[in-house]
């Protein structure tokens, strides 16, 4: 079962896109470069998430989590043609790789990645969020879930990154990981201004759209 699970997937990603050279360049140099490059978003999932703005054409977009910008990139294919998209990245390491790319990328102008720690960080930002991806902290994930929602306009996306851990996340298993992301996943389901998706995407990512009750 499987070895059909990794063919379909590839499957997929062979027929999904196209992928900008741009972002080719960001994978390669992440694979060159950093030690997890297993962490980057991915093609499939990254053309998910371009898809996903395109349809949206949000003004104003919130990642946590930049890694080496892959995702954040995909993200900005949709953004509007006066918004922006603020990042946030706790690695200087990665987040130098991730200004590197947005520097070479068509979005330069529109991307602002802000180095830190994001607990530190989000009071900052006041925007009216059109967009959130969550792919930084997996144990912050349901601290940043209160925040995060009284910042959302409505009819806004909330994605969220890596929600089933593996395929730990309601399986019994316990770690802190776990706990967080079932936590996450369970507090978002008992909202009544988000409608919710959890799609078994890699590792798992929850597709959330706030809405007004």
């Amino acid at each position: 079962m499987r070895d059909n699970i990794n063919h379909e997937y590839d499957y997929a990603e062979s027929v999904s896109g196209p992928i900008p050279d741009y972002l080719l360049e960001v994978e390669r140099q992440t694979y060159l470069r950093t030690m997890a490059p297993q962490m980057l978003s991915g093609r499939l999932q990254g053309r998910l998430l371009a898809m996903f703005s395109q349809l949206l054409r949000p003004h104003q977009i919130l990642e946590i989590g930049t890694f080496t910008g892959y995702s954040a990139l995909c993200l900005a294919e949709g953004l509007a043609q006066d918004g922006e998209l603020h990042t946030i990245e706790g690695n200087p390491e990665t987040a130098l790789l991730a200004a590197q790319h947005f520097a070479a990328s068509p979005f330069n102008r529109q991307l602002h990645l802000h180095q830190g720690q994001a607990a530190d960080l989000l009071p900052t930002l006041t925007q009216s969020w059109d967009l959130v991806f969550l792919d930084g902290d997996k144990q912050a994930y349901p601290d940043y879930l209160p925040v995060i929602a009284d910042q959302m306009a409505p009819g806004g996306l909330l994605l969220a990154d890596n929600v089933l851990w593996d395929g730990k996340v309601g399986t019994g298993k316990k770690d802190k990981d776990v706990n967080a992301l079932h936590q996450y996943n369970t507090l978002l389901a008992g909202r009544k201004d988000f409608e919710v998706v959890l799609l078994p995407l890699r590792d798992g990512l929850s597709v959330a759209r706030k809405v007004l009750f």
